[in-house]
């Protein structure tokens, strides 16, 4: 199969692809900043010293510290060190790590995340920094668009598929300026059966946006609309339901890549597809998919060629749950393999064992455009709503 290698890089006169991926062997920081409550410090604590041994044993964690802040003692930082990205959000989005916070409810205020990939580590006092890899591979620099992007799904209950969206197309949209630094970009939803999935995109801090977003009046009335027919029951005037919520229906981004080069105006062609992944196989369904875009594209890139097909594209991934959001300069038809995320028939082979296309892939072949076009009709899901912020 053909690898990433095989492929030229871009000439110092070509603007850089964007890749931003968790799907890379770069240790991983995690940056919790924390604000506690007065009096709850030593409650705080022991939820810390109790998470700090459980999470001890979680497969692909190294290490992890606490620390107070010198010039304000309510705020706290809890930093960890992981192999890599995968365990974390593997970990992070699992009912263990729900259970595993739960002491801390009711100590602090307000907490924000942050990830980092460690590209450089100085080891000894003098000496140069080091490219930091898990398994002693040159860390890539990657480009960014400036963009922060995460997606919500969630089930419905049959038979109110068009109720539902009905809600979610006819909603008001939300102020997009949250503060001086963030902005909502753009929201898309989907919908593929009785599953929804919304993705948002913004400027700034994803987690301040979301927050904004979720205590506007219009955004809440679609909220308790939709309260009825969802398959979990939440209730969102209870801090600890909707936080439970939420944590479930997380579908980080594991990665993302904008192809380099002018955008289109018009005709941009945005479609989330839904992949039948089978038990098990969805870190490695997302990996293939990004490998196999990456591919496309520097190929593209390495023929010369101006006019991009695949301009961008967004693999979330939660468990088994492997949603690829791509934006295409074409109808999804007219270059099936690649709207897919496939090129040749290795690729096609490792995908087809790794999704559920009946028995051992006979069903759907996907090595040939007519398997892919009815592939791509099986997994495209339904657009309902897709808002982009004035000005965009």
């Amino acid at each position: 199969m053909s690898t990433l290698s095989d492929v030229p890089e871009a000439t110092a006169d070509q603007s850089p692809t964007t890749v931003e991926s968790a799907l890379t062997d770069t240790r991983l920081r995690v940056v919790l900043l924390v604000q506690v409550n007065s009096g709850a410090e030593q409650r705080f604590l022991r939820a810390y010293d109790q998470m700090a041994q459980q999470v001890a044993k979680v497969p692909g964690h190294i290490s992890d510290q606490l620390c107070q802040s010198i010039e304000n003692p309510s705020q706290w930082l809890i930093t960890s060190e992981w192999e890599s990205a995968p365990p974390f959000l593997a970990w992070v989005d699992s009912p263990a790590h729900r259970e595993m916070v739960k002491p801390f409810h009711g100590c602090v205020q307000d907490t924000r995340s942050l990830r980092f990939g460690i590209l450089r580590e100085t080891l000894t006092a003098g000496s140069p920094p080091v490219d930091v890899t898990t398994r002693g591979v040159e860390t890539a620099l990657r480009f960014g668009d400036g963009l922060v992007r995460q997606a919500l799904t969630f089930t419905v209950s049959p038979g109110s598929e068009d109720t539902v969206a009905k809600i979610l197309a006819d909603y008001p949209s939300p102020q997009a300026r949250v503060d001086e630094t963030t902005r909502l970009f753009r929201t898309s939803v989907f919908m593929s059966g009785n599953r929804v999935v919304r993705a948002v995109e913004a400027k700034g801090d994803l987690t301040a946006a979301l927050r904004f977003v979720a205590r506007q009046p219009e955004i809440r009335a679609v909220e308790e609309a939709l309260d009825p027919y969802l398959e979990e029951d939440r209730n969102l005037d209870d801090p600890a339901s909707a936080r439970e919520f939420f944590a479930r229906a997380s579908l980080p981004v594991v990665h993302h890549m904008t192809a380099a080069g002018p955008r289109p105006t018009a005709d941009v062609h945005r479609h989330a597809l839904l992949y039948p992944v089978k038990t098990g196989c969805g870190p490695a369904v997302a990996s293939l998919l990004a490998r196999q875009d990456e591919l496309a594209v520097n190929k593209e890139m390495a023929a010369g060629q101006t006019a991009r097909t695949l301009l961008s594209s967004t693999i979330f991934q939660r468990d088994d749950i492997v949603v690829r959001l791509v934006d295409l300069s074409v109808p999804l038809d007219r270059s099936p393999a690649l709207a897919a995320g496939i090129s040749g028939r290795r690729a096609a082979a490792v995908l087809g064992r790794l999704l559920d296309l009946g028995a051992d892939g006979a069903v759907i072949d996907l090595s040939v455009d007519d398997g892919l076009r009815r592939f791509l009709a099986d997994c495209d899901m339904t657009p309902i709503t897709d808002r982009q912020a004035a000005g965009h």
